[in-house]
């Protein structure tokens, strides 16, 4: 199994200038919630310089299609990225879903409204709101996504109450 490096990942699609917002559970955790993850999920923008720059980024990152049949033909390319929208994988930096337009949302542009720039141990990335991470959560309507909308609706109030005079 690959150790999961979320850091070595997110500087890779730094290097290729993909343009993408972290949701999941980093983003969940980078808000202050105390929530695990093992993948890093982003959500990229859909536009053909950005495919032809996430796909040298999963090339560079070795990147594998999570749970395909040993032998599955898969080219890793701008077209198969424009052909799709949510992609899984299993990378170097380990698991990376890639995700167009996240449940609950209009994609990239409806996330970077919100999002804030943050600074995560040296590399700099836009991260979806508490908000939006609450809407894809609630849209989503997974068994494992009722821990994290109970955590993030938490955050939120905390955030709230401080923020009041």
């Amino acid at each position: 199994m690959i150790a999961f490096d979320p850091l070595r990942a997110l500087r890779m699609l730094n290097e290729h200038q993909v343009r993408f917002v972290v949701i999941g559970g980093l983003a969940t955790g980078l808000h202050g919630a105390a929530y695990s993850t093992f993948d890093l999920d982003v959500c990229y923008q859909r536009t053909a310089a950005n495919h032809e720059a996430l796909a040298g980024a999963l090339r560079e990152l070795e990147a594998t299609l999570r749970g395909a049949p040993a032998g599955l033909p898969f080219q890793l390319d701008a077209r198969t990225i424009t052909m799709g929208d949510s992609f899984t994988f299993d990378t170097t930096a380990g698991a990376l879903d890639c995700l167009g337009t996240p449940a609950g949302t209009k994609g990239y542009d409806d996330l970077m409204r919100t999002a804030t720039e943050m600074d995560i141990n040296g590399v700099p990335a836009f991260v979806a709101s508490i908000d939006d991470l609450l809407r894809m959560k609630r849209t989503a309507g997974r068994v494992k996504d009722r821990a994290a909308i109970d955590l993030l609706e938490a955050l939120k109030q905390e955030k709230n109450r401080t923020s009041q005079p």
